[in-house]
C-alpha cells in the first residue's frame, strides 16, 4: 500500500522515514520528492509498505507526530493521475478580421 507523507521538514531524509515507518511493518520503497530544476525536497514523499495492515497501523501511529520540527500528515496515497496529453493551454495568436 503507497502512503502520502506531506508537511515535512526539508531536511527529513530518506533514511529517516524508513527507520519511522519500519516500526509498523515492512516498508518497500521510500521515495522523497524533489523539485525537478533545483533538486531541492518539496516536503512531501511517498512510503510504500508491504500489506495494507501494516500501512494502515503507520497511518494511526505516524499521522500527526512530529519529525524535524513538522507534524506529519499521513494517508493513503491517492492513485496517479495521467498528466500525459492534457491539451488546452494555447493562446498567444493573433485575432484575425474577417471582413
Amino acid at each position: 500500500m503507497n502512503l502520502y507523507i506531506g508537511n515535512m521538514s526539508f531536511d527529513t531524509t530518506e533514511d529517516q522515514l524508513r527507520k519511522a515507518f519500519e516500526s509498523f511493518g515492512e516498508v518497500s520503497t521510500v521515495n522523497i520528492i524533489t523539485d525537478k530544476n533545483t533538486g531541492e525536497p518539496r516536503g512531501f514523499a511517498f512510503v510504500e509498505m508491504s500489506t495494507k495492515s501494516e500501512a494502515i497501523a503507520a497511518i494511526s501511529g505516524l499521522n500527526g507526530t512530529e519529525v524535524d520540527g513538522r507534524e506529519l500528515k499521513v494517508s493513503e496515497a491517492k492513485p496517479r493521475v495521467d498528466r500525459g496529453n492534457r491539451g488546452g493551454g494555447g493562446g498567444g495568436g493573433r485575432y484575425r478580421n474577417s471582413y
